[in-house]
């Protein structure tokens, strides 16, 4: 099974698992964007907005976290490549139904594969953090939603979640 041949990439022609040959691609500016939603107890995010936590700064705690998970990605997922990354985000918002907060994170590099593991665990990590946090007021916190949401760059093209 090959990548070319519509197989999963990382299965050899005998589906043992392998590192890709990035060798011979072009490199590109590539883009991924991921993210999830941390459900939480109104007076958790009360709390999390007045800076009422003796452990520090929530949110700039976990983006720091997501920062430094997505730098190193390839030391936990064993068959990505190590990226000299250009930028990582980690941005918070509220969620739109329910209360918590939802969380985008972005990673963005000029190289011969592509960012989403580094978006996805920069999203994982920081929502962890979150619940590390603020699991003292409230255990009760869910993280749902995990996902690619767009990539750009790369042989494969686009992609943007519905």
């Amino acid at each position: 099974m090959t990548e070319a041949s519509g197989g999963l990439s990382h299965l050899d022609e005998s589906g043992k698992a392998r590192m890709v040959d990035v060798g011979s691609k072009s490199e590109t500016r590539r883009v991924a964007t991921a993210g999830c939603d941390i459900h939480m107890e109104q007076s958790t995010l009360d709390l999390i907005k007045s800076g009422g936590f003796e452990k520090g700064d929530v949110l700039g705690v976990a983006r720091v976290a997501g920062v430094m998970a997505a730098k190193k990605t390839s030391e936990l997922i064993p068959l990505c490549h190590p990226l000299s990354l250009d930028q990582v985000t980690v941005e918070f918002s509220d969620l739109e139904s329910g209360v918590g907060l939802s969380l985008v994170s972005s990673a963005r590099t000029t190289g011969k594969t592509g960012v989403e593991m580094e978006a996805l665990t920069a999203a994982s990590i920081a929502a962890l953090t979150v619940y590390d946090m603020c699991k003292s007021v409230d255990r009760a916190i869910r993280i749902d939603n995990l996902r690619l949401l767009s990539k750009s760059g790369g042989k494969s093209g686009d992609f943007s979640a519905e």
